[in-house]
């Protein structure tokens, strides 16, 4: 599916882009509905929002901000201090208007892992020797420290409400080339094991959530050796596989369902809990960490744009299922990609966005407003 190819290549672009910026109880949601887990609804900006844009984002019914922690953003230079900055000020602006923040460490920084010139991602996962895993653990175990409970930011931070992360997402979309250009589910496992017990070892409490997993890309049909990509089903199921015990190590699952059609969420959704089921661990959580339209106009081979009206039609499609199948799917969070438009950074990118150029509104907006309980 073309779509799918030009969805991927587009989400690089506006990634990188965020991820090199990051160096710079239960609530109801609309009237009658039932309750739903914290934390439910969830947005993923391509850019910093202002501290205004934050409030209006809380304003709406958005209990959950998404961003990049990226190991290569933090600490470019080897044996160099990390640099917290950029993310400093993520975390404060979505702390000081009232929003969690659900964080995915990635990324490697060049002097740890080799860049793949094709995509510019590095070329494995940071578990192939020993200056890669010490590396990764020293940055997963800095970042809880500075960011969870009793945590460095807060402290330094006292204006701000305390509201240390407990939840950690290991990676994005690592069955895809796009993230890691040789994707490898033994790999994976290997960095959940390593994870948790660096979070695990700072905060006992936490919990750790695989990287959103896109559900059917393309390139895995692919006959290439090593391969290109997974199906999110055959890429978690050989992670069990390959990583005896690898279930202990972490708390919930993640997905990342791009279709042409909220339709096609089912079957997507269903395929991916019977991985669960059938290795014994159904009763893990599902995130939906990314998912969305775009409302450029729609065009023959792009079967994600759909218009305004259509993206606002998806959206309330798809919100309505999750809500609806929430208890049976387990679904802990729904993100929506993205926050805003970035016109220019991809085509996708271009019309993601629950707000439009100078943070206008969509009907997008208003529609995951009433789902979410807020105002638009």
């Amino acid at each position: 599916m073309r779509a799918e190819r030009m969805l991927a290549s587009a989400k690089l672009r506006a990634w990188t882009a965020t991820l090199a910026a990051s160096a710079l109880g239960l609530a109801a949601s609309a009237p009658g509905a039932v309750a739903l887990p914290a934390d439910f609804w969830g947005v993923v900006p391509q850019a910093m929002p202002t501290p205004e844009q934050f409030q209006r984002l809380q304003r709406g019914g958005v209990e959950s901000i998404r961003i990049p922690i990226a190991w290569s953003a933090v600490q470019p230079v080897a044996g160099g201090g990390f640099e917290w900055s950029g993310v400093d000020a993520q975390v404060k602006g979505a702390a000081a208007a009232g929003l969690d923040v659900l964080p995915f460490l990635a990324g490697a920084p060049k002097w740890a892992v080799p860049v793949d010139r094709r995509y510019g991602s590095p070329k494995t996962l940071p578990v192939t020797n020993g200056r890669q895993i010490a590396g990764w653990k020293a940055f997963v175990t800095e970042a809880v420290r500075r960011y969870g409970p009793g945590g460095a930011f807060w402290a330094a931070n006292p204006e701000i409400p305390a509201n240390p992360i407990r939840v950690w997402q290991v990676w994005n979309e690592e069955n895809f080339e796009y993230f890691v250009a040789r994707p490898n589910p033994a790999q994976y496992g290997k960095l959940v094991v390593l994870s948790s017990t660096a979070i695990k070892a700072v905060d006992p409490g936490a919990k750790l959530i695989l990287g959103g997993m896109f559900a059917r890309p393309r390139e895995a049909e692919f006959n290439r050796r090593p391969p290109l990509a997974y199906f999110a089903t055959d890429f978690l199921d050989q992670m069990y596989e390959k990583t005896p015990g690898v279930k202990s190590r972490f708390q919930g699952v993640a997905l990342h369902p791009y279709t042409g059609t909220y339709k096609r969420l089912t079957p997507y959704i269903e395929e991916f809990r019977a991985v669960l089921n059938a290795n014994h661990d159904g009763g893990k959580s599902l995130w939906i960490t990314e998912l969305g339209w775009s409302s450029q106009r729609p065009t023959r081979g792009n079967s994600f744009a759909k218009g305004r009206g259509g993206q606002a039609a998806q959206l309330k499609g798809a919100f309505g299922l999750l809500r609806a199948k929430q208890r049976k799917w387990h679904v802990a969070g729904v993100y929506w990609f993205s926050v805003d438009d970035q016109h220019g950074a991809c085509n996708f990118c271009d019309g993601s966005g629950l707000f439009g150029t100078g943070f206008v509104p969509k009907p997008a907006w208003t529609a995951y407003t009433r789902f979410a309980g807020g105002r638009p």
